[in-house]
């Protein structure tokens, strides 16, 4: 069997179709679902974009291990396994902060293709000093991400030029190219819908016609109370361009797979890393920035909670599973699937028995963090989930706060200090009664917060999470 696995950044589960958004064009992706098992209940583990990765490329949840990092030469990696056992492995990325730097996600593939340019990737020297499309105060990193990322992209001249464009088109070189062989692993990862939002015009207009305002396509991270109603709600129409743009473009090479003959012993992994806020609960972004730190924020269910599709070959039906599913799942998933001996090395699960209907779950609760691996700390905010409910948890408020030099989130490195106010006190939410978790219910439920916090320790456990960095979380 042939597996190719498509990552699209930052992009929110709640804005397809097959997921229930009724504004936003998906089609093809929501084409892709009606084929495919649907996963219900994915999150998010490690946090953020290169954390993710090294889940998903190690199967392992490596928030215990590893912070935003290269990744780590005496890790076993999907691409070397498939590879050993004979899997031509190639992989199409234009999401600069996994193969800049050194960080080498490249690792172990047959083949790579960098697609240049997206975010603060320097690519591009000229123009010296491109024009913003908004007061800077209102851009995170305008003077250096933003302005990079203008020269980037100062030379488009069509839809064809964007991001994602190039990078399913080169996949689709590639198929072609190499349908030929016995089987293969191809990895796509495409930062898109991350931010900067810059999608052709016409997909802007499918959502925010005739707005003659400023374009805040870089929003700071942290409160939103800095932007209007009015563009907020451009904000908004901005990201769903990106998302009806790379819907368009993942289509093309949905369809390259089956004008090539591949769909038949083919597998497709659609999902994401993350989510973002566009206003939701007063924040704009998914983390705190600002001169001299970092901080997290709650991972609510618009971040933590994220899509999943995989489709079969052969698969013609749509099936709904309620089964907890996480990024360290698809290196076992992908091996079981290719008749791949795991090496030994995981703690990700196959979800090969959901997709089989012979199992109905392989966990019953989700955890999605940012590292916890550092010197001891707290404040680095994680989520529990379980059945109806929510727990953040950000470790015990008497415990030694986060002070630690991290490059999350855009590979620049920051102090990562607890914010003003110190570390913040749980919260618990009823995911059924209160979806959109604007009320802490922890005062009235504590026997379901303790359960869930159970699990989290527990869990970090049999992660074998160093007691150095357990012993302030272990309380409540």
């Amino acid at each position: 069997m042939n597996v190719i696995l498509i990552i699209s950044d930052t992009l929110r589960r709640d804005h397809l179709g097959c997921y229930g958004n009724k504004w936003i064009h998906t089609p093809n992706l929501d084409a892709l679902a009606s084929q495919s098992t649907v996963f219900d209940r994915a999150y998010a583990a490690s946090f953020p974009t290169v954390p993710n990765r090294c889940d998903v490329m190690t199967g392992r949840f490596t928030f215990t291990e590893f912070d935003w990092a290269p990744l780590p030469r005496n890790q076993t990696v999907l691409s070397q396994v498939l590879g050993a056992a004979g899997y031509t492995t190639m992989m199409i990325a234009d999401t600069p902060h996994i193969l800049q730097a050194g960080y080498h996600f490249d690792r172990g593939f047959s083949g790579w293709e960098w697609i240049r340019g997206q975010e603060n990737d320097r690519w591009k020297t000229s123009p010296p000093d491109p024009p913003l499309p908004c007061a800077p105060e209102k851009l995170r990193s305008p003077f250096t991400t933003v302005k990079q990322h203008l020269r980037n992209t100062a030379g488009r001249r069509g839809e064809e030029d964007c991001f994602v464009a190039r990078t399913m088109a080169a996949a689709g070189r590639w198929l072609e190219e190499n349908r030929a062989c016995d089987k293969f692993f191809l990895y796509v990862d495409t930062f898109d819908p991350h931010e900067p939002w810059d999608p052709p015009q016409h997909y802007v207009d499918l959502y925010d016609p005739g707005y003659r305002g400023e374009r805040v396509f870089y929003p700071i991270y942290g409160d939103a109370d800095y932007l209007t109603k009015r563009e907020l709600k451009h904000m908004r129409a901005l990201y769903a361009g990106e998302v009806t743009l790379v819907d368009a473009w993942v289509g093309r090479l949905l369809r390259r797979v089956d004008e090539l003959g591949l769909t038949d012993n083919t597998a497709i992994i659609f999902t994401t890393d993350h989510g973002f806020y566009h206003g939701e609960h007063n924040l704009t972004g998914k983390s705190r920035i600002w001169e001299g730190g970092h901080a997290t924020v709650p991972l609510y269910e618009e971040v933590a909670h994220i899509p999943l599709l995989i489709r079969l070959p052969g698969q013609q039906k749509a099936r709904r599973v309620s089964a907890y599913a996480q990024p360290p799942d698809l290196m076992p998933t992908i091996l079981d699937l290719c008749g791949v001996k795991e090496p030994g090395t995981m703690n990700g699960a196959s979800l090969v028995p959901i997709l089989s209907g012979k199992r109905r779950s392989i966990r019953n609760f989700a955890v999605t963090t940012p590292s916890l691996a550092h010197d001891p700390n707290v404040g680095r905010q994680t989520t529990i989930t379980a059945g109806d409910w929510s727990l953040i948890y950000s470790g015990n408020p008497g415990g030694p706060v986060a002070e630690h030099p991290t490059a999350i989130v855009d590979s620049v490195v920051r102090p990562a200090r607890v914010g003003p106010g110190g570390v913040e006190k749980p919260a618990l939410y009823n995911l059924k009664q209160d979806p959109g978790q604007k009320r802490n219910v922890l005062a009235r439920n504590g026997a379901a917060a303790r359960k869930l916090h159970r699990m989290f320790i527990r869990f970090c456990e049999q992660l074998e999470m160093s007691e150095d960095f357990l012993q302030h979380r272990r309380e409540l």
